[in-house]
């Protein structure tokens, strides 16, 4: 013991600054008896990230969303650890470890496996920031995050009792500071201290209060939900490359359309997505509208829940499409040609879009290069079939033209067309050919043109949304 001592005081920090007091009282000590964790579901390198901090003499406990979805029977997505080491302090202990951020600095431990790389999160307890000064704006949001605390403060500055639970799989004990485990029970989402004073603090609460209900199923209780429409603004404030983040974690939470009947219910749709200001108004201009972007998030929410792969960027495209898809009318209407008509509404829609929250490049090129395969799946003659099925996203140009079937925007026999295209052979392509030319009322005999070996390309194995 006296060896550990000596220890942690020899690497004790001294340009950091640690609190200690803490006015939280002592935690609940909830037995694997009552809590019924299976250690099973617990990432093997989590409890790794934990063992290798305790054995350093530091505490360490998995902590956040893992505890709460570990509780409930779920297999958490990522885990989270949290310790009284220093950021440095930890980054010192793994060898695939780096820092990461500067208003919240946490660590990043990588570990490699046969499948895809695991990051375990590692946090340092935080204090509470009643009185740290340049730390807080006038408006109460937080600026600077890096003031060490104990373990008692760090679960008072979490927000939601259900997310301010410890767990330490050495000794299988939950530590529960502010009701979380009854909270649970009750399928309650309660936020921790004052609900309007901790919105000031990181607006964003306000996002992920609504995306915990949905994903959940658990009831905001009533003084956590109050204050949500009146300090809505709040989230103007917010970078805009933050708000992006949570708005997509919302969209993939695997309950979307339930997160966003959500903001709805919280009032706080409008500016964040101008396309929600459309798809939530309950007028008859609407329906097409709603009917296109609910179909796309069921599907999205489908694909997460059976642990498949998705893109942000044919998600986006899907919200934004009736947008896009309004504007490319209007400037048809005005004599453009309808290409020109096409890449103009883009530009319009993704200018508007930009008001609110910022949609990264890297999706928006993607967005923009599906919405721009719409008017070649109607053009099935000559060669520009082999030529579309070739192009490198041609296959979530597809997923999206046959959700515009789906909803009667388009003419299902188009999508029909384009799948029997996928599967046939050379001689079934042609047949395909002569008969959409046919159908465009061009009875003139197809020319002949050298059968064309089908590219291995034009069946991807994975659907767009991957």
């Amino acid at each position: 013991m006296i060896t550990k001592f000596i220890k942690r005081i020899l690497r004790r920090d001294p340009m950091v600054k640690h609190t200690h007091a803490s006015s939280t009282g002592a935690p609940k000590r909830i037995p694997k008896k009552s809590h019924r964790i299976d250690p099973h579901l617990l990432s093997k390198n989590a409890v790794k990230v934990t063992h290798t901090l305790q054995q350093a003499g530091y505490e360490a406990f998995i902590v956040g969303g893992a505890v709460r979805d570990l509780a409930l029977g779920i297999s958490p997505k990522d885990f989270d650890v949290a310790t009284n080491a220093t950021p440095d302090q930890v980054q010192r202990l793994f060898r695939k470890a780096r820092l990461i951020g500067r208003r919240f600095q946490i660590v990043h431990v990588t570990f490699f496996g046969k499948g895809h790389p695991e990051i375990i999160e590692v946090s340092t307890f935080r204090a509470l920031l009643d009185n740290a000064g340049d730390h807080v704006a006038e408006s109460g949001r937080i600026l600077r995050d890096n003031v060490w605390g104990s373990q008692g403060e760090d679960a008072a500055r979490r927000d939601f009792t259900i997310n301010a639970m410890y767990y330490d799989p050495s000794s299988e004990t939950v530590l529960d500071y502010h009701g979380g485990m009854a909270d649970m029970q009750k399928k309650t989402l309660r936020m921790i201290g004052d609900p309007a004073k901790r919105y000031r603090e990181d607006p964003v609460r306000m996002l992920r209060a609504v995306r915990f209900a949905a994903k959940t199923g658990f009831e905001l209780d009533s003084a956590t939900r109050a204050p949500i429409a009146k300090l809505g603004k709040l989230l103007n404030d917010v970078p805009s490359a933050r708000l992006f983040d949570e708005i997509l974690k919302l969209l993939m939470s695997g309950y979307s359309w339930r997160a966003i009947q959500g903001l709805k219910e919280a009032g706080l749709h409008h500016g964040l997505l101008p396309l929600l200001d459309h798809i939530l108004d309950d007028g008859e201009d609407s329906k097409g509208a709603n009917d296109f972007v609910r179909l796309a998030l069921a599907n999205t929410d489908e694909r997460i829940q059976s642990g498949k792969s998705v893109s942000a960027g044919f998600l986006f495209a899907t919200l934004l499409w009736p947008d896009l898809l309004k504007n490319w009318k209007a400037n048809s209407s005005k004599g453009m040609a309808n290409i020109p008509a096409l890449h103009d509404a883009m530009d319009d829609t993704i200018a508007t879009q930009s008001s609110g929250m910022t949609i990264q490049r890297r999706f928006e090129s993607d967005m923009r290069e599906i919405w721009s395969m719409q008017p070649r799946f109607e053009r099935r003659v000559g060669r520009y079939p082999f030529r579309l099925i070739e192009s490198p996203r041609f296959r979530a140009g597809y997923d999206f033209m046959l959700l515009r079937c789906a909803t009667g925007e388009l003419n299902p026999a188009i999508g029909q067309w384009w799948t029997d295209f996928i599967a046939a052979d050379p001689a079934g392509q042609e047949e395909l050919m002569a008969s959409a030319k046919n159908e465009s009322g061009n009875t003139a005999s197809p020319a002949k043109r050298r059968r064309r070996r089908k590219p291995k390309s034009a069946i991807p194995p994975e659907s767009a949304a991957s």
